[in-house]
């Protein structure tokens, strides 16, 4: 999961606090603004995240942990 934040005076403040999220390790990234395309960076984000998605799919149905098709459906259609 990625969210933005900024960095300011030694804290990083969340645009959004991550869902179903409570303890875990995170990796902090400082960008330059006169590099960096948001737009760009944004849609290279949903690209990882989707990979991400992929691969726990893969994980799942290797451990044998599959759902109805009707399930599937109704979350993609929540996702969008």
């Amino acid at each position: 999961k990625t969210v933005e934040g900024f960095y300011r005076d030694g804290q990083i403040q969340l645009s959004e606090l991550p869902q179903d999220i409570s303890n875990t390790q995170v990796l902090v990234t400082f960008l330059d603004p006169d590099k960096i395309d948001p737009v760009k960076l944004r849609q290279l984000i949903e690209q990882l995240e989707t990979i991400a998605g992929i691969q726990q799919g893969f994980e799942e149905v290797n451990r044998g942990q599959t759902r109805p098709m009707g399930n599937f459906i109704q979350e993609m259609q929540h996702l969008k």
